[in-house]
């Protein structure tokens, strides 16, 4: 793999995330056997590239009753307090401390807030790509990938199997397919520069 040359990254500044064209996802073993797989859909975030890639940030905010695991009294259950708590805890938040290039790849370490618990992360991190889209703006993506002990920050919830064992996996896998928008001045924007489709 080679080095992804820097001046096809995202051009310096701010780039916000597009809702519509982003998933935040995670996975977590049920019996210990199969996947089950979830995501938020109600989150906002923003980055800022840098002149030197390496001096750029990431801020993400997810709304917590957002979180959808196709099961309505699974959702139920995650949002309540043996989970995410979501009345006395309403957002979790990540803020990044560092970037670092790995080959073609790059390591984004931050710290993830969840109930209230902040605890040190390290996301994956691979560039997708860059261009225009149809109505003047410019699109960035990326994937990043993660993974968390869920009791890390407090959500220990289980119960125990006959067989040994527990009903819910310890291990959150957690998955991003991110889509940026660059932001632009007010006074330079048109309409089209933020509309998606």
């Amino acid at each position: 793999m080679t080095d992804t040359p820097r001046n096809e990254l995202p051009a310096p500044g701010e780039w916000k995330v597009d809702v519509s064209h982003t998933e935040v996802g995670f996975s977590v073993r049920h019996l210990g056997l199969a996947k089950v797989r979830g995501r938020f859909t109600a989150f906002d975030g923003t980055v800022h590239v840098a002149d030197v890639p390496e001096d750029s940030s990431v801020e993400v905010t997810i709304e917590a009753a957002s979180i959808d695991s196709r099961d309505a009294g699974r959702d139920g259950h995650l949002r309540g307090a043996d989970f995410f708590d979501v009345e006395n805890h309403p957002t979790l938040t990540f803020h990044s401390t560092g970037v670092r290039s790995s080959g073609s790849d790059w390591l984004v370490d931050g710290e993830l807030t969840i109930k209230d618990v902040t605890r040190p992360v390290v996301l994956e991190a691979s560039f997708e790509g860059i261009g225009a889209d149809p109505w003047g703006g410019s699109r960035a993506a990326f994937s990043a990938v993660t993974e968390i002990d869920r009791e890390d920050w407090g959500l220990t919830w289980n119960a125990a199997l006959e067989g040994g064992g527990f009903l819910v996996g310890k291990k959150v896998k957690i998955e991003l397919e991110v889509e940026l928008v660059r932001a632009v001045a007010a006074d330079d924007a048109e309409d089209g520069a933020q509309k998606v489709a």
